[in-house]
């Protein structure tokens, strides 16, 4: 048996109804050229012999008695495939709208935990011609660095994969039918570890925290009391409700290299320029709905704890703060804010990395986290509370070469996340072969036009690298020629709310910058209105309710 760690329980723990804790992708396949066969079957059969390459396949979960420690994971010596892997057939006409709809279904539902936590959905019937395959797993088994890690085990880099050895059968009688004594002597066991090295970390976390709330004064060398500037609430917005369990889903592609290409010329990293794209979307969705917050939005960016080459299957993460700077009219000035916001965090989780923990004793504990999750849930607090921050925005590297799956090229990636209560949107983005992959899921009540969003996402891309390349052309077009075609578009703002931007004095890189496009609409926080402005994409919006 395998103990789950504090961090990895706790997506247990906090899992209801309303909240499943599972983490997937999309992936578009294209099918070799002449390709005759069925390939549900030969993925099914693909698949079978690859899931020992990670146990996050082949163990579940072994449940504590009386829910007193977190489980543990056991081999499912018993592992049926037809119950993991389903086939689907799109109705006509297939659209990727309809493709969408159908993942966000799929993503709303709970995993079966008396059985491997995952399921692999492969969907034909597509317009395109492709075939879309949709897979999804608990995020108590993993983070999205280790996510990475079980593409290895899906996916192989040649259409022609090499044979994979079948790993010896290693049985053990009633493995998933543990006796209570030895869970309970497992259980008592760990938690002891668990407090030992709780308590081995409290100088090193003591250590952390008083540099975080008691920082030496760069002027007079004394410490003293100061909270860090990203300890703030956010501004209340549309997003910011308590949700359901039913999710909505939009997936989009954009360049990489113009992505680097942006980063490089404006000094900034590609976390940043993806943080401006998603800013700038944000904006413009929250205008359609008359929701203009004089504060900046916040947003919640996850930070990996791992230590260089670790893929454990396991979550190791933290969470940092950004200002997404959407006060500021101009998208360069706003880049540079986020710029400053992005690496004030980077440092402050630096200097407590060392002393987060991702494990801690759970005697008790999984009973007292889900009564109280439920609670928070069912109470409406997320709907009165300020929110710490309005979105959660995650990045995750994945790789730049092309990948196959039973033979057939995956043409994209589209990562599906995790939507919460007080954060009913979130924006993850993966790399893959040359391009960067946006999904965006959310409970579909708060965002039920979510693709006005994804498409904004992508109207902000274009955007940012016009005014990019027309401030720093020659850098741009040496990283990318096809940038110098894109020119800067203005953000056209609504006849009744057109008010000056009041000038904004921006530390760092912004300070003296000159604005390079017409002056965007900012007004004072106005209350959410019950219903969007008329956009020329109200009539999808709708589909989807």
């Amino acid at each position: 048996m395998i103990h789950l760690s504090g961090m990895d329980a706790s997506f247990l723990h906090l899992e209801t109804p309303e909240s499943p804790m599972h983490v997937g992708s999309l992936q578009l396949i294209d099918l070799p050229p002449g390709y005759q066969g069925d390939f549900a079957e030969d993925a099914k059969k693909y698949l079978s012999g690859r899931l020992h390459l990670a146990s996050v396949f082949v163990r579940k979960l072994a449940m504590m008695p009386f829910d007193l420690a977190n489980p543990v994971w056991v081999d499912d010596d018993d592992l049926d495939l037809d119950h993991h892997i389903h086939h689907v057939i799109m109705p006509r006409p297939g659209t990727l709208a309809q493709l969408e709809r159908l993942v966000g279904r799929l993503h709303s539902s709970l995993l079966d935990r008396s059985r491997p936590l995952w399921e692999i959905h492969i969907i034909e019937g597509l317009q395109s011609g492709q075939v879309a395959l949709y897979s999804k797993m608990h995020h108590a088994a993993i983070d999205g660095q280790a996510g990475v890690a079980v593409a290895k085990a899906l996916f192989d880099i040649s259409e022609n994969p090499a044979p994979i050895k079948v790993p010896r059968a290693n049985r053990r009688a009633n493995s998933s039918q543990l006796g209570v004594a030895e869970l309970a002597s497992a259980a008592l066991t760990n938690t002891m570890q668990q407090y030992v090295k709780l308590i081995k970390s409290i100088p090193a976390t003591a250590k952390a925290i008083s540099s975080v709330l008691m920082p030496v004064s760069e002027t007079t060398g004394q410490r003293s009391f100061e909270l860090p500037k990203s300890f703030k609430a956010a501004p209340r917005t549309p997003l910011n409700v308590s949700i359901t369990n039913q999710r909505s889903f939009a997936g989009r592609s954009v360049p990489l290299a113009e992505i680097k290409q942006m980063a490089k010329a404006t000094g900034t990293s590609l976390n940043d320029i993806v943080l401006a794209i998603c800013a700038g979307a944000l904006k413009r969705y929250l205008a359609d709905y008359d929701c203009r917050p004089a504060k900046p939005l916040m947003a919640a960016v996850p930070v990996s704890l791992r230590s260089e080459g670790n893929t454990d299957l396991n979550n190791q993460v933290s969470m940092m703060l950004v200002s997404l700077a959407t006060d500021i009219s101009d998208p360069l000035e706003r880049l540079a804010a986020i710029h400053d916001s992005s690496s004030e965090g980077k440092k402050l989780t630096g200097n407590v990395k060392a002393a987060i923990p991702t494990d801690f004793p759970s005697l008790g504990v999984p009973s007292l986290m889900a009564g109280l999750a439920a609670l928070y849930g069912r109470s409406g607090l997320p709907d009165k509370l300020p929110p710490m921050a309005n979105v959660a925005i995650s990045n995750v590297p994945g790789p730049s070469f092309p990948l196959y799956f039973a033979g057939a090229k995956l043409a994209t990636y589209y990562p599906v996340s995790i939507p919460g209560h007080g954060m009913a949107l979130n924006m993850t983005v993966q790399s893959y072969n040359g391009s960067l992959e946006f999904g965006l899921t959310a409970c579909r009540r708060a965002v039920p036009d979510i693709a006005d969003l994804a498409d904004y996402v992508v109207a902000e891309h274009k955007k940012l690298l016009g005014l990019v390349t027309a401030r720093h052309g020659d850098a741009a077009a040496k990283a990318s020629p096809a940038a110098a075609a894109v020119a800067p578009a203005a953000e056209p703002a609504p006849a009744a709310a057109r008010k000056p931007a009041r000038k904004k004095t921006v530390a760092g890189k912004a300070a003296g910058a000159k604005k390079v496009a017409a002056k965007a609409v900012r007004g004072n926080a106005t209350r959410p209105a019950p219903h969007k402005t008329a956009t020329p994409s109200a009539k999808r919006a709708a589909s989807l309710n």
